[in-house]
């Protein structure tokens, strides 16, 4: 038995068309015999007695093709028989002769995620107190008049208004700073000298006045 001339070219033939012919091994195969395979290819006869490639299973081997047939159509594999344990008389079972116990069932391991624990909580900032924006109180001196103003941020209090020399002067007696007082002194000594100057011209036009009223009524 075994593949004869027309069944190779039949087996060439599938080849070339892309067909993987199926093939059951023979007796001369050995412990593979009446199982199925298919023909992937063919090597040169003369290079080795075993140029039939066959795949079985996962492996692809060469063999002779006395080792195989065309599987006729519809063909299983045989199943084997389990062989039967003949019971042992002996004394009691050592344990490496005891059947392999079932193997446990595998569990997956679950990778657990890791707990995170909580951040800690800042401590709360104190609470500050809104204060209220600065004060600001402005003297001011222009044109001969001395002006008080007050605002607080943006907010006007007090608009510029007048006040006397003398409250200027005692105003800027409460601040100790080193020229203040000077440069408010020099202002109010160049104020009276004008001023002076200004009652000694109205005395003079006052007593020039007077004269004439004087001699008006001589005249009369």
């Amino acid at each position: 038995m075994g593949l004869s001339e027309d069944d190779v070219r039949v087996v060439r033939e599938g080849l070339a068309a892309g067909r993987k012919p199926r093939v059951q091994f023979t007796e001369s195969a050995g412990q593979i015999v009446g199982q199925l395979g298919q023909v992937v290819g063919l090597t040169d006869p003369a290079e080795s007695d075993d140029w039939v490639v066959v795949k079985f299973g996962r492996d692809e081997l060469p063999f002779s093709p006395a080792d195989l047939v065309i599987a006729p159509k519809g063909a299983t594999p045989p199943r084997k028989k389990a062989p039967v344990a003949e019971p042992e008389l002996q004394g009691p079972p050592i344990l490496e002769d005891l059947p392999a116990s079932r193997p446990a069932p595998v569990v997956e391991a679950v990778q657990a995620e890791p707990v995170t624990a909580p951040a800690p909580r800042k401590p709360a900032r104190p609470v500050k107190a809104k204060t209220p924006p600065g004060l600001t109180v402005t003297l001011a001196y222009a044109e001969g008049e001395w002006l008080v103003s007050a605002a607080q941020g943006a907010k006007t209090l007090a608009k510029p208004y007048v006040i006397k020399p003398a409250e200027a002067m005692r105003m800027v007696s409460l601040v100790d700073v080193p020229g203040v007082q000077e440069a408010v002194e020099q202002i109010l000594s160049a104020e009276r000298k004008e001023a002076e100057q200004e009652a000694d011209r109205l005395r003079a036009q006052l007593a020039e006045i007077e004269s004439r009223l004087a001699e008006l009524r001589d005249a009369g």
